[in-house]
């Protein structure tokens, strides 16, 4: 049985993803503040931690900032109320594996936390393509004697792309698996991060298919 760390001041918001969790055969246990969390991690054995960002005592970063300088590596999904982009953004790259704005639907958390936990437990915890492997725990893409590292959204944008590997995934597609559902799709941030990608793994890892989206290059397909 999976044991889940729930860090949430609000009591409604911690009871609904308390009683989702242990109705789908889950171990939970609730705190309210962020220095209670930081020795909850230190002292006990969870699988997964669902965080806040807004807490009393120490914020959610500061918590996340706690267990990876321990180098604990249980996978955690921020959970904010908070729109700004450089708050998602801190978060990815302070370590957090996912992240879900409030308010949210707790199938959608639930489906993220089974994915997070699966590749924990080192059944999915690197991806091959061709000379190519991604690190999905340390956000990481290897090159032979190279390794270069993804933060955030870059990482977020290559392991959509490994995954679907050979496969054209529309603008609107990666825009909704990097930034949400709620996506602009007018945005060109999407072009941004492809170029970010571009020049640190090559050119021509990442093709551009007019009119239909990108893929990583069918060639470089291995098996992860």
């Amino acid at each position: 049985m999976a044991r889940v760390l729930i860090v949430e001041d609000e009591d409604r918001i911690a009871s609904f993803i308390k009683k989702g969790f242990e109705a789908n055969g889950f171990d939970t246990t609730i705190v309210d503040d962020g220095v209670r969390a930081a020795d909850e991690a230190r002292d006990s054995a969870f699988d997964l931690m669902i965080l806040d960002l807004g807490l009393p005592e120490r914020d959610g970063l500061d918590v996340l900032a706690d267990i990876r300088s321990r180098g604990e590596r249980m996978p955690v999904i921020i959970l904010t109320a908070k729109g700004e982009v450089d708050t998602t953004v801190a978060s990815l790259e302070g370590g957090a594996d996912d992240y879900m704005k409030k308010p949210f639907s707790f199938e959608e958390l639930l489906a993220r936390a089974k994915l997070r936990l699966r590749q924990a437990e080192g059944t999915d915890s690197a991806i091959a393509a061709g000379p190519l492997t991604l690190d999905l725990h340390r956000h990481t893409v290897t090159m032979g004697s190279m390794t270069v590292d993804l933060p955030g959204r870059e990482f977020a944008l290559a392991e959509v792309l490994f995954r679907h590997q050979g496969q054209v995934l529309s603008r609107q597609e990666l825009l909704e698996a990097v930034w949400g559902g709620d996506a602009d799709p007018s945005s060109k941030k999407l072009e941004v991060y492809v170029l970010y990608l571009r020049r640190k793994l090559g050119d021509e890892v990442i093709e551009n298919i007019r009119g239909q989206g990108y893929r990583l290059r069918p060639d470089l397909a291995g098996t992860s």
